[in-house]
């Protein structure tokens, strides 16, 4: 895929995604958390990264709200130079913007935690296929951040999965050479294993 071609797919999407009704918008929210429950991960995982939505991404609170009663930590991304580090977080912590303006928790990268030890990431993303190809914001940050599962079999720690809405898939993205591939998909419609080979599992 060329970059002329990702920035206009790029283009075409986050404008369909930032005129999505807010009843629209909180249906497809109640919908994740609910396609959520079918991954076993997410009912043992103690360290669960998300995102603070912005830009019209899929908002996140009822999954980190569900998260938190079960008294896993919820992290959020922070950034360090070029990649991320994940800073836990709570309703009512604190959160500085960065350089960007999205807000992150105003907290020393030193209380962060590297990717490696993080369990389950939520991943945002502009657009998928099914078989796990992330078209990111463009910027590359999780790509660096965890450039490490590119060298091992998949699944593993911590299991990468992509956020975002039905009408975000694409019916194929040729990855680059630096890019990290999803575990699985959520959207407000299915969960999809993207392990499993060929096009994708809806589970």
């Amino acid at each position: 895929m060329e970059d002329r071609q990702r920035a206009r797919i790029r283009r075409e999407l986050r404008a369909r995604r930032a005129a999505l009704d807010p009843a629209a918008r909180m249906a497809a929210t109640e919908g994740l958390a609910t396609r959520l429950e079918a991954l076993a991960e997410w009912h043992i995982d103690q360290r669960i990264a998300g995102y603070w939505a912005v830009r019209g991404e899929m908002p996140l609170h009822r999954a980190a709200a569900a998260c938190q009663r079960r008294r896993a930590q919820w992290f959020l991304p922070r950034l360090d130079g070029d990649t991320l580090r994940f800073a836990p977080w709570q309703v009512g912590d604190p959160l500085a913007p960065n350089r960007f303006g999205i807000p992150e928790p105003d907290v020393p990268l030193a209380d962060c935690l590297p990717p490696e030890s993080i369990e389950l990431v939520l991943v945002p993303m502009v657009g998928f296929d099914r078989r796990g190809h992330r078209l990111g914001a463009g910027a590359g940050y999780y790509d660096r951040a965890f450039a490490f599962l590119g060298a091992g079999d998949r699944p593993r720690e911590p299991l990468l999965v992509g956020v975002g809405f039905a009408f975000q898939e694409i019916e194929a993205i040729a990855p680059a050479a630096w890019d990290v591939r999803l575990d699985f998909v959520c959207t407000e419609r299915e969960l999809i294993d993207c392990t499993a080979g060929g096009d994708g599992v809806a589970l």
